[in-house]
């Protein structure tokens, strides 16, 4: 997700670059910006093929992998998001909706009788690499929590933006291409079900299904949308990195050819087909294909008479009351309508001032208008469409920074309700924290509790030990909870270490211990494990023999179950209040991490 995100906002900057662009190229050099994306391209095979100008390349062929984007999102947010736990999906779904019924009505409302009102998509679809990358820009002492709760609103908006331009927006269709493209749809979902992993074999169903899909007249995004979905999300198993650990090691003793089509499979087939595609393509649609969509888009020939007249049009001001009125509020009272019915049990992950700043950023509408802008309008109806959305967008990031600003000017106590709310959030850590039996560092009845799974000669374990320690440092209302994953298939002292870990609390001195391991995570033999038993004062022949017999082989079995148990499969690996901590585990990552999970305590109590 913190991937995602960051893809997200950095590609706002590029695409608001690509937008600029074309204004200028349009007001310096229309003719040469008309030529440039009204050239032919074709592509045929024997006689038959396709053949469309470059703008329609762009908005049919290269958004489909945007779209394919949307998909792959969606299906991550439903295999490990938020929306793993499925009665959290009324809520973003309902805000989708509402923040998309609402400004539809304005804008039929605004256009009620007129042939405009056919254009009412337009107005209905929030763009989520602005709406996140204003939200990084004005909104960064907020939740991350706000930054998914748009996201997740944006997806399903997108989904169902989808279901319109398939819908409202196709006019003939061609009954047996249509069937030729869920056919190869239907064959990538059988290849899906059978486990087959053949990326090439995707990519020609794939390229058959547009092909068809196109064809037939059904706007060709439906393919990238449908693939996406079918790519499940999971995170990468133990049992599968210790299977390719053991490969390695055969390919390193017989470096054949054989060995390493057998490892390069097992390394890809690891992590899941939602995370490589995202890794391949998301980075090239926020920074090249959706850049070049508004680069083809977005280029309107401005001058004064046609300002004056598009906004007194009924096409401009539909599209922006729409944004800046129907969005917030729709979002806002469609979230407000579920937690309501639901007497509590369902709340957005975040307060309402933050639902009203992220219903108002929401209103930041681009991409997926312009496409629809596209399909409806022509001509002059099309230049006022697209000055609409502009103006929108320009206007919403202003009334977002105006919102922010009131609620930062809140006494604390209000403003941290305002922002953090007081819904539960899902809990990751499958095994609860016990003070009986877990090691725990810090006051009991600290506020935030950081459990880290980790393994004494992981040098990514060692490097972590000092942010720990200056957290601990900084926050005096922090519980750590050490809990032992040993990679034994890569390090071969870990499963010891772990062992004279526990052989050490049995006599009181496991911080102490801990310590010393990891200070010293090149020197953990049994000599040297014996060394630092000395050096405790510890009982040394009871260390000695707890070694030998591995009595603390089950204790530390345990933690490897609750670690399996919460999908943990690598080491550190943190968890704050119950949620896994993804991304960076720097000093300034971890301590905003806890920081806003105390903040969300501090409301809750």
């Amino acid at each position: 997700m913190r991937e995602f995100l960051r893809t997200e906002t950095g590609g706002a900057a590029v695409l608001v670059a690509a937008t600029v662009l074309a204004l200028v190229w349009v007001n310096v050099d229309r003719s040469s910006y008309d030529t440039v994306w009204t050239t032919k391209l074709s592509i045929l095979v024997g006689g038959s093929g396709v053949s469309q100008n470059l703008r329609h390349w762009v908005n049919e062929g290269l958004m489909a992998f945007f779209f394919l984007i949307v998909g792959l999102e969606a299906r991550r947010e439903f295999d490990l998001g938020e929306l793993r736990d499925r009665r959290r999906l009324a809520l973003p779904a309902a805000a989708a909706v509402g923040g998309m019924l609402l400004p539809i009505g304005i804008y039929l409302l605004v256009n009620r009788g007129r042939p405009s009102a056919h254009g009412w998509g337009v107005a209905m679809s929030t763009d989520t690499a602005f709406a996140l990358g204003m939200l990084a820009l004005f909104g960064r002492r907020f939740p991350s929590s706000l930054r998914t709760f748009i996201l997740t609103v944006a997806v399903a908006d997108d989904l169902v933006a989808f279901a319109v331009i398939a819908t409202a927006y196709t006019h003939a269709v061609r009954v047996t291409p249509l069937l030729i493209g869920v056919g190869a749809l239907g064959l990538a979902v059988i290849a899906r079900l059978r486990r087959i992993r053949n990326g090439v074999l995707y990519a020609a169903l794939a390229l058959v299904a547009w092909v068809a899909v196109l064809k037939s007249g059904v706007d060709p995004v439906i393919v990238g949308v449908a693939l996406g979905l079918l790519s499940v999300a999971y995170p990468a198993i133990r049992a599968d990195l210790e299977r390719t650990t053991d490969l390695f090691r055969l390919f390193r003793e017989q470096p054949t050819s054989e060995y390493a089509q057998t490892l390069r499979t097992s390394v890809r087939t690891a992590l899941s087909p939602n995370e490589r595609l995202q890794q391949l393509y998301h980075p090239l649609s926020s920074y090249v294909i959706v850049p070049l969509f508004a680069l083809a888009n977005a280029g309107i020939a401005i001058d004064g008479r046609f300002i004056s007249r598009a906004y007194g049009s009924a096409i401009t001001l539909g599209i922006i009351v729409a944004y800046l009125v129907g969005k917030p509020i729709g979002i806002f009272a469609s979230t407000w309508l579920v937690t309501r019915a639901s007497g509590g049990r369902v709340r957005p992950p975040v307060g309402w001032g933050s639902v009203l700043g992220g219903g108002a950023v929401a209103g930041i509408g681009f991409t997926v208008s312009l496409l629809i802008a596209t399909l409806a309008f022509s001509g002059v109806a099309l230049q006022e469409a697209k000055l609409g959305v502009l103006s929108a967008a320009l206007c919403a990031s202003a009334l977002t920074w105006v919102v922010l600003r009131g609620i930062r000017a809140l006494p604390e106590r209000l403003r941290l309700r305002a922002v953090m709310g007081v819904s539960q959030t899902l809990v990751d850590l499958a095994v609860p924290v016990d003070f009986m039996y877990d090691h725990i560092r810090g006051p009991e009845d600290a506020l935030v509790t950081f459990v880290e799974y980790g393994d004494f000669e992981c040098p990514y374990c060692g490097q972590a030990e000092s942010s720990v320690r200056e957290l601990l440092a900084d926050f005096g209302d922090l519980r750590y909870v050490w809990r032992h994953l040993p990679l034994n298939d890569v390090h071969s002292h870990a499963q010891l270490s772990s062992e004279a870990a526990e052989a050490a609390a049995a006599q009181g001195k496991f911080w102490e211990m801990y310590d010393l391991l990891l200070a010293h995570q090149d020197a953990l033999s049994v000599k040297d494990l014996l060394g630092y038993a000395r050096e405790l004062g510890l009982d040394v022949d009871r260390f000695r023999e707890a070694l030998r017999k591995q009595k603390y082989a089950d204790r530390v079995a345990r933690d490897v179950e609750s670690a399996d148990a919460s999908g943990v499969s690598g080491t550190p690996s943190f968890f704050i209040n119950g949620r896994r901590h993804y991304g960076a585990y720097d000093l300034n990552s971890l301590s905003a991490e806890v920081r806003a999970a105390r903040a969300r305590a501090a409301v809750a109590s």
